[in-house]
């Protein structure tokens, strides 16, 4: 990376270019993005992960744009045709489509009119017509040196047509005119749908766009999705109109010199020409694949939001659990589990009221949770969840499960989980069912240990993700849930291999060999014992010790995110207080006396010295909120029983740009449009919900036959 780029990165960003250098060069050493974030802040100038994210995108797609600038270049040298402005205005151009435009004339081209105009001697003429000039010959003067009937050119308008083909290939390659023509259509175009005729009963889901018409620099992303999916499943027709007159002014006014040269309706003729046949097409291309990436980064960023705050739900922590996933043919599975996660027990229940088996589902359950003394029961949201959950809450009421909460689990997902090789590694003699509810239990336990093993994908937070390019999508996705992973900090004795691959430095192969070594060697007792770990270098150890802890080891500075690197800064800090390490910890009138300035170094800064007094203070403290369970309202557990002007307490299960969806506990969530999240104009609905948010909403709308229920926080709040 070149002083120039990081200072162009700088500019954009608002940053010092040393933050940049010093990011990239951190990035180019083999350094991770966490560890850089968490403990390299001296070094970036305190930048934060977003920021570290888009140098490092940044400076790839400069990367990508600089080699694709050498090809250009390369190329057009071969041709004899590189000038010095034309390499000039290469070395300039800071976008792909910029590069793209100016490279336009000099590619390779399949056969085209203008250059089946070229085969057959016609290119003086076309230059006459370009040069402008006035006092020129008849046009039939012009031609007669030009025609040959076996080549095609018989007469006069012949010749003149093919003259006008190759003008009209010269106006369409005009780097600028392109460049303008695409603002234009960005600021006065509107994209139009309609049904496909025939297709509007098959095609019914689409019928919003049946006949639709939005200016293009209104249009949100979703729409663009929605109008992409409607097109690619053949329910759709979507073209870009432009006002042609419009177009065509800007480029006589960039391409026309004099009105009244001899040849100025020849101009005029292909002008148009390359408006309709070349340029309109090309331009729609251009704007369509623009709004559609700009579609799927916005859609991109919205799962990756909901994403983050679904693994950050607050975890019920170590308690023993009791997870039931719901159903009425086939029973409820049950599966007891140890604080760790750990299947001990289980079994399968009929309770349905009428069933001959109920009384024993009832004994079973009750035996099932004094047996392993069950704190908390996991109920899946799915089929008979809420059924479940009244017959379980009951229970509790009764005195008959010893006082255990009752929680419902959003299950999504964990049928995919129940049949993936991570799951089979896992509970390699159980089947699929057994699976399912050990994931359901395990996601209250600790939800971001459990979702990491679901493909983000399956989770069914997103918007229109899967419309959106797959490679982008999964690198966004991986990135969120290796922040979170680090953010929160794994436990070394327990994480599994999903769970470890995601910590920074380690990977699949890794995590893997931390696994098996615990497994042979037993509990590790230090961070220190990684080193032991086969093909762990320092590297590895040096980004990732900090965001593994050891519960209970020999140093409690390896439960917390103090990085060994700086274990002998907090052991001089006990040593000048003349305490032990352990003595120090959790002591805050001892952490209170330190003196920040005696222990700066070229390493270490105040904000690293912060970071450690902060750990110092609450060791291994776990970042996400405090366990709050949902209660959902008792007599409103089927869609049918929503009734407009009910008052429900719910949780928000997704967030997109037009509004939340709540689950109220009827197997279907309700829509809060973005209108109705607050009392005031919302742009974007993460500004006021995010996943996970107990919010209380007023039911204002419900169809029936399409199981659609319309929801209002703000009248909801109001009430």
């Amino acid at each position: 990376m070149s002083i120039d780029a990081a200072t162009l990165i700088a500019g954009e960003l608002g940053l010092r270019p040393a933050q940049v250098r010093a990011t990239l060069e951190l990035f180019e050493s083999g350094a991770t993005l966490p560890f850089i974030a968490r403990y390299r802040k001296e070094a970036t100038g305190n930048l934060d992960e977003v920021q570290i994210q888009t140098i490092r995108e940044r400076s790839a797609y400069l990367h990508e744009l600089g080699a694709r600038r050498e090809t250009v270049l390369s190329s057009i040298r071969e041709q004899g045709k590189l000038t010095p402005a034309l390499e000039a205005a290469i070395l300039r151009s800071a976008s792909k489509t910029e590069l793209e435009d100016l490279y336009l004339p000099f590619r390779p081209k399949r056969k085209t009119r203008a250059s089946q105009a070229r085969e057959r001697g016609l290119e003086p003429l076309a230059q006459r017509i370009w040069a402008q000039q006035r006092g020129l010959p008849s046009r039939e003067q012009l031609a007669r040196p030009l025609l040959d009937e076996t080549k095609g050119v018989p007469d006069t308008e012949a010749a003149f047509t093919g003259a006008r083909d190759i003008v009209a290939e010269m106006i369409s390659e005009s780097a600028p005119l392109r460049a303008s023509l695409r603002k234009l259509a960005l600021a006065q175009g509107t994209i139009r749908a309609r049904a496909i005729r025939g297709k509007e009963r098959e095609g019914i889901k689409f019928q919003d766009y049946f006949d639709y018409c939005e200016p293009v620099q209104r249009i949100p992303s979703h729409r663009t999705l929605a109008l992409r999916r409607g097109e690619k499943e053949g329910f759709l027709a979507v073209l870009l109109e432009m006002d042609g007159e419009l177009a065509c002014r800007e480029m006589r006014r960039q391409v026309v010199r004099d009105r009244q040269a001899s040849l100025a309706g020849e101009l005029e003729a292909a002008l148009v020409d390359a408006w309709e046949r070349l340029l309109y097409p090309a331009i729609e291309v251009d704007v369509r694949l623009l709004l559609r990436e700009r579609a799927e980064a916005e859609a991109i960023r919205v799962f990756a939001e909901n994403l983050r705050h679904l693994l950050l739900a607050p975890p019920l922590g170590g308690k023993r659990v009791l997870a039931v996933d719901p159903g009425y043919r086939t029973g409820c599975k049950l599966a007891a589990l140890d604080e760790t996660g750990r299947l001990h027990e289980h079994d399968v229940i009929f309770p349905s009221p009428g069933n001959a088996r109920a009384a024993e589902a009832e004994q079973k359950l009750v035996t099932l949770c004094a047996r392993h003394r069950i704190e908390a029961i996991a109920v899946g949201n799915g089929t008979a969840g809420r059924e479940t959950e009244t017959w379980l809450r009951t229970l509790v009421r009764k005195g008959q499960l010893s006082g255990a909460q009752v929680v419902m689990v959003n299950e999504s997902g964990a049928s995919v989980y129940s049949a993936s090789e991570v799951a089979r590694d896992e509970l390699p003699n159980e089947d699929v069912t057994v699976r399912g509810a050990v994931s359901i239990g395990r996601r209250l336990q600790d939800p971001l240990a459990e979702l990491v093993k679901i493909e983000p994908q399956a989770i069914g937070v997103g918007q229109y993700q899967h419309d959106v390019h797959p490679p982008t999508l999964e690198t966004a996705l991986d990135g969120v849930v290796e922040s979170c992973v680090n953010a929160v900090g794994v436990d070394l004795n327990t994480a599994s291999p999903r769970l470890l691959r995601y910590v920074a430095g380690i990977g699949e192969t890794l995590a893997r060999n931390i696994v098996e070594f615990r497994t042979d060697r037993g509990r590790f007792r230090s961070r220190a014992e990684l080193r032991q770990v086969p093909r762990l270098g320092p590297k590895a150890f040096e980004q990732a010790a900090g965001f593994l802890r050891v519960r209970g080891g020999l140093s409690p500075l390896d439960d917390s995110a103090v990085h060994p690197e700086s274990y002998e800064v907090v052991e001089r800090m006990a040593a000048d207080l003349g305490v032990t390490v352990d003595e120090l910890v959790g002591r805050e009138e001892l952490i209170a006396r330190i003196e920040l300035h005696n222990y700066l170094d070229e390493r270490r800064g105040e904000p690293t010295l912060r970071d450690i007094l902060a750990e110092l203070r609450k060791p291994g403290r776990d970042p996400r909120a405090q366990f709050e369970a949902v209660a959902f309202r008792a007599d409103v557990t089927e869609f049918d029983h929503l009734k407009e002007g009910m008052l429900l307490d719910g949780v928000v299960t997704n967030v997109t740009r037009f509004g939340a969806f709540v689950d109220v506990g009827v197997h279907h969530d309700g829509l809060v449009h973005i209108s109705e999240l607050a009392p005031r104009f919302v742009k974007d609905p993460s500004e006021i919900v995010k996943v996970g948010d107990r919010v209380r909403v007023k039911v204002i709308q419900v169809d029936a036959e399409r199981k659609r229920a319309s929801l209002s926080i703000k009248q909801g709040t109001g009430s």
